[in-house]
């Protein structure tokens, strides 16, 4: 059997930080869909900084991914929206999104 000791690629690096936010914010499968890699930056030798966002919503997560393609449990979420806003721009999407951006939101 071979081991696969190559760097992800930018897409792979993205598709990991998705799923692993996805199964820690407990985002269902469906709606993973909601979810988009806006980046992916390889940085220094071994990591990539990913940022996943929702489109239509200026709200972000930014995930390091490792070359040995685990994902960084301390992950940063980063939105210009106050949590005392009303968040009618989450309106669009689906309740469980929703709730996962306001409790975000809320939590700064």
């Amino acid at each position: 059997m071979m081991i696969n000791n190559l760097k992800p690629t930018e897409t792979e690096a993205g598709e990991l930080a998705i799923a692993f936010l996805a199964e820690d914010l407990g985002i269902t499968r469906d709606d993973q869909e909601w979810l988009t890699v806006m980046s992916a930056k390889f940085l220094g030798e071994s990591w990539y900084v990913v940022e996943i966002g929702i489109e239509g919503t200026p709200d972000k997560w930014v995930v390091q991914v490792y070359d040995t393609r685990e994902c960084d449990p301390s992950y940063t979420f980063v939105s210009p929206v106050s949590a005392e806003d009303d968040h009618t721009d989450l309106a669009e999407l689906p309740e469980a999104i929703a709730n996962v951006v306001i409790a975000e939101r809320n939590a700064r």
